[in-house]
Protein backbone atom coordinates (compact mmCIF):
# COMPACT_ATOMS: atom_id res chain seq x y z
CA UNK A 1 0.00 0.00 0.00
CA UNK A 2 2.68 2.28 1.21
CA UNK A 3 4.69 1.75 -2.63
CA UNK A 4 1.42 2.40 -4.27
CA UNK A 5 0.99 5.74 -2.68
CA UNK A 6 4.21 6.62 -3.06
CA UNK A 7 3.66 5.83 -6.79
CA UNK A 8 0.98 8.04 -6.93
CA UNK A 9 2.48 10.89 -5.04
CA UNK A 10 5.27 10.58 -7.87
CA UNK A 11 2.49 10.64 -10.86
CA UNK A 12 0.84 13.21 -9.55
CA UNK A 13 4.05 15.63 -8.95
CA UNK A 14 4.50 15.09 -12.58
CA UNK A 15 1.07 15.92 -13.55
CA UNK A 16 0.61 19.24 -11.52
CA UNK A 17 4.39 20.40 -12.36
CA UNK A 18 3.34 20.19 -16.14
CA UNK A 19 -0.17 21.87 -15.54
CA UNK A 20 1.88 24.68 -13.71
CA UNK A 21 4.47 25.16 -16.57
CA UNK A 22 1.81 24.62 -19.28
CA UNK A 23 -0.81 27.01 -17.83
CA UNK A 24 1.69 29.89 -17.21
CA UNK A 25 3.15 29.89 -20.70
CA UNK A 26 -0.70 29.82 -22.11
CA UNK A 27 -0.97 32.76 -19.53
CA UNK A 28 1.59 34.54 -20.74
CA UNK A 29 0.94 34.63 -24.19
CA UNK A 30 -2.62 35.27 -23.48
CA UNK A 31 -1.11 38.27 -21.90
CA UNK A 32 1.61 39.15 -24.48
CA UNK A 33 -1.39 39.01 -26.90
CA UNK A 34 -3.43 41.58 -25.00
CA UNK A 35 -0.49 43.89 -25.58
CA UNK A 36 1.50 43.10 -21.75
CA UNK A 37 4.95 42.71 -21.50
CA UNK A 38 4.90 40.97 -18.29
CA UNK A 39 3.87 37.88 -19.99
CA UNK A 40 7.15 37.30 -20.80
CA UNK A 41 8.11 36.84 -17.54
CA UNK A 42 5.60 34.40 -17.36
CA UNK A 43 6.80 32.36 -19.92
CA UNK A 44 9.98 32.47 -18.76
CA UNK A 45 9.41 32.13 -15.36
CA UNK A 46 6.65 29.50 -14.93
CA UNK A 47 8.98 26.34 -16.62
CA UNK A 48 11.75 27.26 -14.25
CA UNK A 49 9.03 27.61 -11.39
CA UNK A 50 7.41 24.25 -12.53
CA UNK A 51 10.82 22.73 -12.25
CA UNK A 52 11.66 24.25 -8.61
CA UNK A 53 8.21 22.49 -7.54
CA UNK A 54 9.05 18.87 -9.00
CA UNK A 55 12.39 18.80 -8.13
CA UNK A 56 11.72 19.86 -4.41
CA UNK A 57 9.22 16.61 -4.28
CA UNK A 58 11.37 14.74 -5.79
CA UNK A 59 13.82 15.04 -3.70
CA UNK A 60 11.69 14.38 -0.83
CA UNK A 61 10.80 11.15 -2.81
CA UNK A 62 14.60 10.07 -3.54
CA UNK A 63 15.14 10.30 0.28
CA UNK A 64 12.57 8.07 1.19
CA UNK A 65 13.72 5.59 -1.63
CA UNK A 66 17.53 5.62 -0.11
CA UNK A 67 16.60 5.35 3.29
CA UNK A 68 14.38 2.09 2.34
CA UNK A 69 16.79 0.50 0.38
CA UNK A 70 19.62 1.24 2.85
CA UNK A 71 17.40 -0.62 5.19
CA UNK A 72 17.23 -3.53 3.61
CA UNK A 73 20.75 -3.91 2.86
CA UNK A 74 21.05 -3.48 6.14
CA UNK A 75 18.78 -6.32 7.12
CA UNK A 76 20.72 -8.88 4.62
CA UNK A 77 23.50 -8.31 6.33
CA UNK A 78 22.12 -8.69 9.96
CA UNK A 79 20.98 -12.00 8.94
CA UNK A 80 24.19 -13.05 7.57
Amino acid sequence: MRDFVIRSLDVLIWVVGGVIAIGGIIGGLLAIGQGQMQGLLFIILAPIYAIIFCGMFLLAIGVYNNTRRTAEALEKLAAR
